[in-house]
């Protein structure tokens, strides 16, 4: 059973998130799409985004730095186990509490419009049930260890199997005594994981990150002649210019 949770369940998702990318990007481009609903709802909307979206970019580093980083390195560059701990803890809960916020936001003006729940689909409520899971479960695991309880230091145990699933020699042992909290939390994840592909989740890969580093667009007026010799512009409802009649006896 530790071989087949955190082994052999942690690869099949990793194998189908990226194959089921692949095939999404090559057979259902027009579908790569978030189906945006600001169309019918924008109030809400305004609020429940920006919360939902910056709050899981801090939770996405955060995992980032406790899962990739690992701990000597942190220690290296003279950052204490305790200081990184209280950053961690509450930085984290307050992304976490953003994000569930955001997210119920999201859900409830999913489900209080009726535009907006007419244009939602079996597999949007599917995403929304795995998603808000993974989140919840994740908060409830770091309050419960790190602020209702003694504390649980997941970089000596979940971050080295973690690691080593990404060079090919698995640890399943490391995860044996993590609290069952932490234990779900991971599994709902890699569950999210392998459902990502086919949601509207999928355009996170296509996030415009080179819209910040684009030229700027160049406009030019047309009300005031740029060379010499271009004649002055007019309003559009203008027909051509009438030419001079000439005046003379026949």
């Amino acid at each position: 059973m530790n071989t087949l949770l955190w082994v052999v369940f942690p690869y099949l998702a990793i194998a189908t998130l990226i194959g089921g990318t692949i095939w999404r990007h090559r057979y259902d481009k027009f579908g790569w799409t978030t189906r945006s609903s600001q169309l019918y709802e924008s109030a809400v909307l305004r609020w429940g985004s920006p919360l939902f979206h910056f709050g899981i970019i801090f939770v996405v580093l955060g995992h980032f730095s406790g899962l990739v980083i690992p701990k000597s390195w942190t220690e290296g560059v003279g950052i204490t186990e305790h200081a990184y701990h209280l950053t961690a803890v509450f930085v984290g809960t307050f992304a976490g509490v953003c994000t569930v916020i955001g997210l119920a936001i999201l859900i409830l003006r999913r489900r209080l419009t009726g535009p907006v729940f007419a244009a939602t689909t079996k597999n949007d409520k599917t995403m929304y049930v795995l998603l808000g899971g993974a989140i919840v479960i994740g908060l409830w695991a770091t309050a419960k260890a790190n602020i209702l309880g003694d504390g649980y230091d997941y970089r000596e145990t979940i971050s080295p199997w973690f690691r080593s699933l990404f060079v090919f020699q698995p640890r399943p042992e490391l995860m044996a005594d993590v609290p069952l909290s932490f234990q779900i939390h991971v599994l709902s994840a890699f569950l999210l994981f392998a459902f990502w592909p086919f949601t509207r989740l999928v355009h996170a890969f296509s996030a415009p990150i080179g819209y910040t580093t684009r030229p700027y667009v160049v406009y030019r007026s047309r009300d005031t002649p740029s060379r010499t010799g271009l004649r002055a512009a007019r309003p559009g409802w203008e027909g051509p210019p009438k030419r001079p009649v000439k005046s003379g006896r026949s």
